[in-house]
């Protein structure tokens, strides 16, 4: 669980970095506004679904950072799509995002058999 923690806070510094280096045009501002806020409550909802007092309360909280590690997949790709950053400067942060997606759902799966 530390190391995730360690990784899920590291992702938000990295959007965070990224949030700061995109241009300032309405465009760009709008949609880092929005892959700033669900990037960084990855981390933020983790925590708290480590602190969780039952299985239940932990697949719920994971399920929040599951949607929000989704909706940050997403605001990456339309910054890419829509040329506002290029795909080679994004690449790596996609990449752990995919990650961090497979790896919460694979906790909620585990953790839906009883192996917490």
């Amino acid at each position: 669980m530390d190391d995730l923690k360690a990784r899920t806070k590291k992702f938000a510094l990295r959007i965070i970095k990224m949030y700061s280096s995109l241009p300032k045009t309405t465009e760009a501002q709008v949609m880092g506004k929005q892959v700033l806020r669900s990037g960084t409550s990855v981390a933020a909802n983790y925590r708290e679904a480590c602190r969780a007092r039952s299985p239940a309360e932990f697949r719920s909280k994971m399920g929040i950072v599951e949607q929000e590690l989704a909706e940050t997949e997403l605001w990456l790709e339309l910054l890419v799509d829509s040329k506002i950053v290029e795909n080679k400067m994004m690449g790596e942060l996609l990449a752990e995002t995919d990650e961090l997606l497979r790896i919460t759902v694979a906790s909620i799966v585990t953790s839906k058999k009883g192996r917490n």
